[in-house]
């Protein structure tokens, strides 16, 4: 059983702080959640929330990846959607969480007791406000997904994915060569997300490989060699479809 830890890193000094859900707070607004939260961390593997489960709490994802899945009667279980840090889990107004949750990585969260958290966004209009803007945003990053599991190609998809993980690393140089990222799920984990078959992801990440767009230090360790290439691939219509 996963045990809270009082956090004793101060929201101000977070590393996901402007990004999550506290980042329109003040310095006020801040010391109401600094009562009410701990810290929480997982291991690679183990379930966060069960599907169904009471939510005792809601969370911001600090480090590391978790999934998003549900299982079907007969036992199939689809993936539909990643955590990244500064990702939000759980809904204030709901006593239950919709989906399983697990982590992927290792995995640390910023908890909030939920009850508590629900009247602070009541009265905090800059929680809500950028409790808003997270959902929003998920919801474009859902609509984006069935795009790309609709109409997108096996190519289209792994660069759709590997895109994603640029967007949300700052780990580039003066040339905007992506250094050192790493696939937060295994290939057939990746496969199981983007509705492929292992050997097709194989197939795909090879041929980027082989294409000068993206290497390979290891399975998991990566760069990518040219970002302008990689955002072609990914099928996406940079202009918006205008014609000159």
């Amino acid at each position: 059983m996963n045990v809270p830890l009082r956090a004793s890193v101060k929201c101000s000094e977070c590393p996901i702080r402007h990004r999550a859900v506290c980042a329109r707070c003040d310095e006020d607004e801040l010391a109401l959640l600094e009562k009410v939260k701990c810290y929480r961390s997982y291991q690679a593997g183990e379930v966060i929330l069960w599907r169904g489960e009471d939510l005792e709490f809601v969370a911001s994802l600090v480090k590391g990846v978790a999934s998003l899945s549900k299982t079907l009667e007969d036992g199939r279980t689809q993936m539909v959607g990643l955590l990244l840090p500064s990702d939000f889990i759980g809904r204030p107004g709901r006593e239950r969480i919709d989906f399983d949750v697990t982590a992927t990585t290792d995995v640390t969260l910023c908890c909030f007791e939920r009850r508590p958290f629900e009247r602070i966004v009541h009265e905090t209009p800059n929680v809500a406000k950028r409790l808003m803007e997270l959902a929003l945003d998920e919801l474009d990053s859902a609509r984006d997904w069935m795009l790309l599991l609709g109409r997108k190609t096996a190519r289209e998809k792994i660069a759709t994915f590997i895109e994603m993980l640029v967007r949300r690393s700052t780990v580039t140089d003066f040339n905007g060569v992506q250094h050192d990222l790493s696939l937060p799920m295994t290939r057939d984990q990746i496969a199981n997300y983007l509705g492929l078959t292992l050997e097709t992801v194989s197939r795909q990440f090879n041929a980027l490989k082989k294409e000068g767009i993206i290497s390979f230090s290891d399975r998991r360790r990566f760069e990518v060699r040219d970002i302008a290439a990689l955002h072609d691939a990914t099928g996406d219509d940079a202009d918006g479809g205008l014609i000159d």
